[in-house]
């Protein structure tokens, strides 16, 4: 809400398990009167997950689509981050609680890299992290009806969105007050603590 001066804040989390999906047949088009169809079957071709870094003040997204999900493909992309940002800029990472995140080979490259700060959502508040918003959109605008035959091509199709994304980004703006969420925070922490 309030980013430090000198400094880039930028919105990380990943999106797993993005299905490759081949429907059986043709979907039909929307049409007057007609809604879009597709088959409720389809066929799979793998996976890719999706690492994106959401720069909260312009809306640019900085993206990698690795084959694996461990520490070491996870240090690459703030590493790879950190290569395409001024030196002299701060980078805050904001991003969940997720263990990949907090991994001794993490903290130790932290360590290392004095300029790179993380800051953790609450845990069960990932809605409070800007990416996720750009998530939902990846998949309401490009993927819901998405038909390819290779991780390759739904690489592609993601990168393409991206891209086009990016030429013209807009940044998330929240219309809630500070306050506001973290009153809803504290709500949702005093229900979760009650069930437990």
């Amino acid at each position: 809400m309030a980013p430090p001066e000198r400094a880039i804040v930028f919105s990380f989390d990943e999106k797993s398990r993005i299905r490759a999906l081949d429907r059986t047949r043709p979907g039909l088009p929307l049409k007057k009167g007609r809604a879009g169809t597709m088959t409720h079957d389809y066929k799979r071709h793998g996976t890719t997950m999706l690492f994106a870094a959401l720069d909260v003040a312009t809306g640019e997204v900085i993206h990698q689509c690795p084959p694996r999900h461990r520490h070491q493909e996870f240090l690459r992309f703030p590493r790879t981050v950190e290569r395409q940002c001024d030196p002299e800029l701060e980078l805050h990472f904001i991003l969940d609680n997720y263990a990949t995140h907090k991994h001794a080979g993490v903290k130790a490259w932290l360590d290392r890299h004095p300029r790179v700060h993380f800051h953790f959502v609450p845990t069960s508040a990932s809605w409070l992290n800007l990416v996720v918003r750009f998530f939902s959109e990846l998949t309401q605008r490009q993927l819901k009806r998405l038909t390819v035959h290779s991780v390759g091509q739904l690489v592609h199709a993601i990168t393409t969105y991206i891209d086009d994304r990016n030429r013209a980004p807009k940044p998330f703006v929240w219309t809630a007050t500070v306050q506001d969420i973290l009153a809803k925070v504290n709500r949702a922490n005093t229900a979760f603590a009650a069930l437990h």
